[in-house]
């Protein structure tokens, strides 16, 4: 599709979560015209995380759909526009980016990659039913619902650990649900080891993790799963599971594009910048992110202003058709 104004923007933002709509708060502030396309539901993960306790400036804590909404308000009030629809390939062709998408081709002198992450799914009955409402992917935002209650964390790698040893601060016991072996490092085995002689945690290993069972008021009341080495089922009590199996960068539409990590995270300079010259990345889609609201936004403001500099520095570039 040819190039026009229409479909011409200064920046272009892949994604519309927080981390994106903190930086079209602040690019549209400063009458960059600014497009956000969004394959799903504004607000990303944090629309879909039934309570956030730990973002700043909200004391008793905010609902996730509130948080991603006001985002959204803000956004579009100074100007930021939402298009509906999904970015299929990235194209670098000098001076201009364009996207192919499924609303047609569009162009951006600068691209803000913020798609953010997916937590793998272990796809078992319960798992979707009970989101949110006893079934969780984030400890640091969901742990402290369970002061004083059991739980179960399925995974067992470096982030099923290290989240099992964060969440012994407020429950009464954990048990860990390892499918084959523990993959951790031997550092974190090795301090995992002292959480289980005090008794806090139970590792329960070649153990799979088979279904998860809800009581008649919608809340998590048992895990249900399998020793493999002797095939006998597994039924554990719990208020809560946590499921840490890894996470799955929204990158597939920028294979061979921009470089990534060994788990598909981009990779970045210290000005937010991809390999791409004019393409920066922000939030969970980057690597080495640290996976909260706050430092989404934070990320996302701090993009935007080096979005700025960029385009400063490449006044050149005209919407010419």
């Amino acid at each position: 599709m040819k190039r026009t104004k229409e479909n011409s923007h200064d920046v272009v933002i892949v994604g519309a979560g927080p981390a994106a709509l903190s930086a079209a708060i602040y690019t549209t502030r400063e009458d960059i015209d600014t497009l956000l396309i969004e394959k799903g539901v504004p607000g990303g993960l944090a629309a879909v995380t039934d309570w956030v306790d730990n973002y700043p400036g909200f004391p008793e804590g905010v609902a996730g759909l509130e948080l991603a909404g006001n985002l959204q308000k803000q956004a579009e009030r100074f100007g930021a526009v939402i298009d509906f629809g999904e970015v299929t390939a990235l194209h670098d062709e000098g001076e201009w980016k364009r996207l192919e998408t499924t609303l047609g081709d569009i162009y951006a002198k600068v691209v803000l990659i913020a798609t953010g992450s997916d937590y793998k799914k272990l796809g078992i009955p319960g798992e979707a039913e009970y989101y949110a409402r006893g079934v969780h992917y984030c400890a640091t935002c969901d742990g402290a619902f369970y002061r004083d209650k059991k739980l179960v964390v399925v995974g067992g790698g470096n982030s099923a650990v290290q989240e099992a040893m964060f969440l012994t601060r407020f429950a009464t016991h954990i048990n860990l649900l390892v499918r084959s072996k523990l993959r951790a490092s031997d550092v974190l085995q090795k301090e995992l080891a002292k959480f289980v002689a005090d008794g806090k945690i139970t590792v329960h290993l070649a153990t799979t993790t088979d279904e998860i069972i809800g009581d008649k008021d919608g809340k998590v009341v048992q895990v249900q799963g399998t020793d493999t080495k002797t095939g006998s089922q597994v039924k554990i009590d719990t208020d809560g599971v946590f499921i840490f199996v890894g996470l799955k960068p929204n990158s597939e539409f920028l294979a061979g594009q921009l470089d990534v990590d060994e788990i598909g995270l981009i990779k970045t300079d210290e000005n937010l910048m991809s390999n791409m010259k004019g393409v920066f990345v922000a939030g969970d889609i980057r690597s080495h992110a640290t996976m909260q609201v706050a430092s989404a936004v934070g990320e996302g403001a701090t993009a935007a202003l080096k979005i700025r500099e960029y385009l400063e520095g490449h006044v050149d570039i005209q919407l010419e058709v």
